[in-house]
C-alpha cells in the first residue's frame, strides 16, 4: 500500500492508500487558496462570511506557543508559593476545554492531578473529603458561569471554611477577563490568572487553562510550549504535517467516522474527541470521533465510512494498520490537531469555532431545576423494570416487544442505521465505576454491532460530543445510563443538590435528543453495583 509522509517541527503525519489520495486532492485545493499562510496569519475570512465574526475573535490559539510565555513568571510564582505552603494535592474543577487538556498534560508527564469534571455526588464527595489539608483547587471556567464548576467551587469553599481554612489560601482561578468568576475572585482575594479571550474553550490547551493546573501539579509547561513552537514555525508552509492532517480529515469523502486509537499520551483521544466533534458536528454534517482502547479493541470493526487514525508520541501499537498515523510530542500534537480541525472545517463548509446546539441541554437542565416541585424531577414511569435496572425510552416503539434487559439491548443495537452509530452516555462515578462494568459497556455493545460505538461520561460529554449528537447527522442511537445516589451532597447557596443537578442534566439532554427525534433509551440503575452487573450479564446474553 502506498503511503505519503509529511514531517516537520518534530511532528510526522503518515497517510496510507485512499487516505493519502484524499489528502493529496484536498491539499491541491488548499494550496490554490493559500490556506496555510492565511491561517497562520489568522485570516478570519477562511470559513466564509457567516463565520467571519466568530472567527475574528477565536484565532488566538495560532500563536499561543509564543504569546502564552508571558504567563510563565506568574504561573511559576503561584506554583512555588503553593508548594512551599505544603499544598501538593491539586484538584482541577473544570469542564470540557478547561479540564481535558490539563488531564492529558499531567498524565503524559507523570504528574498527579485530580480532575473534577462531574456532578456525581459520590465523586465530588471523594474529591472534597480526601487530604483537604494539603489541597489546592483550580477553579477553571472560560465563561465564569459554568454550572458544574460553580457548584464545585461552592462545595470546596464550604469544606475549607468548615475545616477552619481560608479559601483564599487554597483557590486559584483561571477565567477570561471580565467574567463573573473574575469579579468574584477579585472580591475574595483568590489568586487569578486570566486567559486569552480570543481562544475558544476547546482550542485552549496552551492557554492558562492548560498551563496553570499542569504547572501546579509539577509539569514543566515551558517545555510544552517549546514543543508547540517547533510546529508553529511550519504552519505557513504548504507542505506542513498539520495541513496534511486537516486535508485528510476534511477531504476523506464518506469517511465521517474518525476512529482514534493510541495509548500515549494518555487521554489524548478524549481531548481530540471534543475538539473534532464540537468543531465539526453541526448543520447536519461533521466528523464523529470514536475513541477505542486500541486497534485490537474488542468489537472494533473498520467500516467503509471509518477513518482509522493512530496517534502517539512515537509509533503506536497498530500503526501499520492506520489510514493516518500522527506522531510527535504532546505540545506539537495539541497545536497540529487544532490547526487541522480548523482546516477540516473549511473543507466541510462549516464554522469550526461555534457550538450552536450545546445550549439546548443547558437550557433544559435549568428549566427542570426551576420547575421541579420539592426537588422532584419528572423522570416518568419506566416502560420496563428488570431487577435493578429501569428502562425508559424516547419512543416506546424503540423497545419493540422486549420483555427483559437483554432484549432491550438487542433492540437498541438493531436500531442503529447502516450509516449510523451508537452513543453510550454514563452519568456515574468515573473513579469508582469507571474501572468496573461501566468501562466495558462500550466494548460489549461494540461486539454486538458492526457500527461504531462511542462512550462518554456525563455531564462532561455535553461539553464535547454533545454538540455532534444534536447538531451532526441524524443517524445516532443513544443509550443513557443513570444511577441512584446513596450519599448526596448539597450545592451551597443553591436550591439543589449534586444528585438533583446530575439527574436534571441527564433528563435535559434526553429531552433535547427526543425533541430532535433522536432515538434514545435511559437505563436507570436503582442499585449501581447490582445494576451494572445485570447490564453486563444482559450484554452477554444478547444474540448478535
Amino acid at each position: 500500500m502506498s503511503s505519503d509522509q509529511v514531517q516537520a517541527g518534530g511532528l510526522t503525519v503518515t497517510l496510507r492508500g485512499a487516505a493519502g489520495d484524499a489528502s493529496r486532492t484536498a491539499l491541491e485545493t488548499l494550496g490554490t487558496d493559500g490556506v496555510a499562510a492565511r491561517l497562520a496569519a489568522k485570516d478570519a475570512t477562511l470559513w466564509g462570511p457567516g463565520a467571519e465574526a466568530e472567527a475574528s475573535v477565536r484565532l488566538g490559539w495560532v500563536d499561543l506557543a509564543e504569546s502564552s510565555r508571558a504567563l510563565l513568571p506568574r504561573i511559576r510564582e503561584i506554583a512555588e508559593a503553593k508548594r512551599a505552603a505544603g499544598l501538593d494535592r491539586v484538584v482541577l474543577a473544570g469542564m470540557g476545554g478547561s479540564s481535558l487538556a490539563p488531564e492529558v498534560i499531567a498524565a503524559s508527564r507523570g504528574a498527579d492531578l485530580v480532575t473534577l469534571d462531574t456532578t456525581d455526588a459520590h465523586q465530588v464527595r471523594r474529591a472534597i473529603g480526601t487530604d483537604l489539608a494539603r489541597t489546592v483547587v483550580v477553579v477553571s471556567s472560560k465563561s465564569g458561569g459554568t454550572v458544574e464548576t460553580d457548584s464545585h467551587r461552592r462545595a470546596f469553599e464550604q469544606a475549607f471554611t468548615d475545616a477552619g481554612i481560608d479559601p483564599a489560601e487554597r483557590v486559584v482561578v483561571v477565567t477570561d477577563p471580565g467574567s463573573p468568576l473574575a469579579g468574584l475572585a477579585a472580591e475574595r482575594g483568590y489568586e487569578t490568572v486570566l486567559a486569552d479571550p480570543d481562544v475558544g474553550g476547546r482550542y485552549s490547551a496552551l492557554t492558562a487553562f492548560g498551563l496553570v493546573p499542569s504547572a501546579l501539579a509539577g509539569v514543566d509547561v515551558e517545555a510544552l510550549l517549546d514543543e508547540a513552537a517547533a510546529v508553529a514555525a511550519t504552519l505557513a508552509d504548504d507542505d506542513n504535517p498539520a495541513l496534511a492532517l486537516g486535508a485528510v480529515l476534511g477531504g476523506f469523502g464518506g469517511h465521517d467516522k474518525v476512529v482514534l486509537a493510541g495509548r500515549t499520551p494518555a487521554g489524548l483521544g478524549d481531548w481530540i474527541e471534543q475538539l473534532v466533534a464540537e468543531s465539526t458536528g453541526k448543520s447536519g454534517t461533521g466528523l464523529l470521533p470514536v475513541v477505542v482502547e486500541g486497534v485490537d479493541a474488542p468489537g472494533f470493526t473498520p467500516g467503509p465510512d471509518t477513518h482509522l487514525v493512530v496517534y502517539g508520541e512515537d509509533a503506536a501499537p497498530g500503526a501499520d494498520t492506520a489510514d493516518t498515523l500522527v506522531t510527535g510530542p504532546l505540545g506539537g500534537q495539541f497545536l497540529a490537531w487544532e490547526y487541522a480541525t480548523a482546516v477540516a472545517g473549511r473543507l466541510l463548509g462549516i464554522d469550526p469555532f461555534d457550538q450552536p446546539n450545546v445550549q439546548e441541554s443547558k437550557d433544559n437542565t435549568k428549566a427542570l431545576l426551576e420547575s421541579s416541585n420539592n426537588g422532584t424531577l419528572p423522570t416518568g414511569a419506566p416502560l420496563l423494570v428488570d431487577g435493578a435496572v429501569e428502562v425508559h425510552a424516547s419512543d416506546p416503539a424503540l423497545l419493540g416487544d422486549a420483555k427483559d434487559l437483554a432484549a432491550v439491548l438487542q433492540a437498541l443495537v438493531r436500531s442503529v442505521p447502516e450509516d449510523g452509530y451508537l452513543a453510550v452516555m454514563a452519568y456515574l462515578d468515573r473513579d469508582a465505576e469507571g474501572d468496573g462494568r461501566a468501562a466495558t459497556v462500550r466494548s460489549g455493545l461494540a461486539a454486538l454491532t458492526p457500527r461504531p460505538v462511542t462512550f462518554g461520561w456525563g455531564p462532561r460529554f455535553l461539553h464535547s460530543t454533545g454538540q455532534y449528537h444534536k447538531g451532526g447527522p441524524a443517524n445516532g442511537v443513544f443509550a443513557q445510563i443513570t444511577g441512584e445516589v446513596t450519599q448526596d451532597l448539597p450545592v451551597p447557596g443553591r436550591p439543589y443538590s449534586f444528585a438533583r443537578l446530575q439527574l436534571a442534566q441527564a433528563l435535559g439532554d434526553f429531552g433535547a435528543l427526543a425533541e430532535r427525534g433522536r432515538p434514545a433509551i435511559r437505563l436507570h440503575l436503582r442499585d449501581r453495583v447490582a445494576g451494572l452487573e445485570e447490564l453486563s450479564r444482559a450484554l452477554g446474553a444478547v444474540r448478535p
